[in-house]
């Protein structure tokens, strides 16, 4: 779950135009920015994309009926309000009158409903989490014009998270053949409107002249500044630092610890830098397939590594550790899991030992019955950015070195990835979990003082 992804989108959404100005006055209307970022959003459709860092952009054309603030709690955005039942079965959601979507068409409770409905269809929403969550879902009704009654098949208080940040598409959508691809004739009420999109490249936007809907956290009502907004795919850190440092970009995202130094002590550059919200980067142990099955061999894991020096090897100090499957930031976070597992590797090759692990073979990896105690972690490529190869290579060869264990490192695409989530053939399970090894990247802005130019690096 991305938690309180809204709250942080919003602001970049809205404000994107005063991050060039920061050294200005006062805010000035027009111009454009260019910003480097790290990932592509695929697909543009926001409902069907589980990229958390994907955000950053679509949250710019596509909106939700509440926004939070950082202590978890929700503020009217799309909707003016909202009820929930004492068994939290019921949701009751009342709608802003004055809210269009880019199409011209008018968000109204028939608009929002067809939303809900929609991603209850496994045809349109299969392979993603929106399906498992809106299968909760008994009906949706429309009492009137404003107002959307939502009610579950039994109650379950996480779904307020989830109605109140699934973005809403036009009625328009739901007939378009792009609708699961996204893109420019998917429209959002957001305050900037995809102009063009090059795949591999670079996605602009321009500003919605009527935008007047922004929540109370928003720290501007109205319209954008900006005029435009071109984000280009950037996936190596260096290259984006480059392209910032050559005035080519305004602002970049995800710095990496080694290029941090370039701005943190510039005068030309403002650097800003803060905790992403949601779930951190973890690896998640399958409890149904292959040696994890085994609870010692998963205590074994988390106990033995230590991932503390790792970060800071990688990372030059600029991530964070976590310690759970939620932000440090997030209200549900549990700051009693933080130093209770790791770094004990006596305590860790005992439990392989009486799990039955004690033999090793000529490489010095632990084996059983002539097994060797072997783990493959499979990633999806589009996942892997952040240095997190260089992060895995690091446990990989702690994990050897420390533990016995081998540990098989496997770069898929997103389709083959998805089939082996389906087979439950990876070492990341998305429906049991242990306590992960985990970081946090710190969203990073650099912000050129005299020129304008800006930086963020998440």
């Amino acid at each position: 779950m991305k938690a309180n992804s809204i709250t942080l989108a919003l602001g970049l959404a809205c404000l994107l135009s005063s991050i060039t100005s920061l050294a200005a006055e006062q805010p000035r209307i027009g111009g454009s920015l260019t910003y480097g970022v790290e990932t592509e959003p695929a697909p543009l459709n926001p409902q069907l994309n589980g990229q958390s860092k994907a955000e950053v952009t679509l949250r710019n054309v596509w909106e939700s009926l509440l926004a939070r603030r950082t202590d978890g709690s929700f503020v009217p955005w799309l909707a003016t309000g909202y009820e929930v039942s004492p068994d939290a079965k019921t949701y009751r959601f009342t709608l802003r009158r004055d809210v269009t979507f880019s199409n011209g068409e008018k968000l109204d409770a028939n608009a929002v409903a067809e939303n809900f409905r929609h991603v209850q269809d496994p045809k349109y929403c299969a392979g993603t989490s929106i399906c498992a969550l809106s299968a909760r879902i008994a009906s949706v009704e429309t009492p009137d014009n404003d107002t959307v009654l939502i009610t579950l098949k039994q109650g379950y208080a996480p779904f307020l998270s989830f109605a109140a940040k699934l973005q809403i598409l036009a009625p328009a959508s739901w007939n378009d053949p792009q609708l699961k691809a996204g893109g420019k004739s998917i429209a959002g009420t957001g305050p900037f409107i995809i102009e063009s999109y090059e795949k591999g490249q670079q996605l602009t936007l321009v500003r919605n002249p009527h935008y007047n809907w922004a929540p109370a956290t928003a720290h501007h009502q109205g319209p954008a500044y900006l005029e435009r907004v071109t984000y280009r795919f950037l996936p190596e850190s260096s290259v984006r630092t480059g392209a910032l440092l050559s005035g080519q970009l305004d602002v970049i995202e995800g710095i990496s610890g080694n290029d941090a130094s370039e701005f943190k002590d510039s005068a030309d550059f403002t650097y800003q830098h803060a905790l992403n919200t949601g779930t951190p980067y973890s690896l998640f142990l399958n409890v149904d397939y292959g040696p994890t099955q085994d609870v010692k061999v998963r205590q074994a894991l988390l106990q033995g590594l230590d991932i503390d020096p790792l970060l800071k090897s990688v990372y030059r100090g600029e991530r964070t550790r976590a310690w759970g499957i939620t932000s440090p930031v997030d209200p549900l976070y549990n700051n009693d899991l933080e130093g209770q597992y790791g770094n004990n590797p006596t305590a860790a090759n005992k439990l392989l030992d009486e799990a039955g692990w004690q033999t090793r073979d000529s490489d010095g990896f632990r084996t059983k019955a002539g097994q060797r105690l072997s783990i493959e972690v499979i990633q999806a490529q589009a996942t892997v950015r952040d240095q997190r190869d260089v992060l895995l290579q690091a446990i990989q060869a702690q994990a050897r070195q420390r533990l016995g264990v081998e540990i098989k490192l496997r770069y898929v695409d997103s389709g083959t990835y998805a089939r082996c989530v389906t087979a439950a053939t990876l070492v990341r399970s998305p429906t049991r979990i242990l306590k992960p090894m985990a970081l946090i990247s710190k969203t990073i802005t650099v912000q050129s003082r005299p020129a304008g130019r800006s930086t963020t690096a998440g």
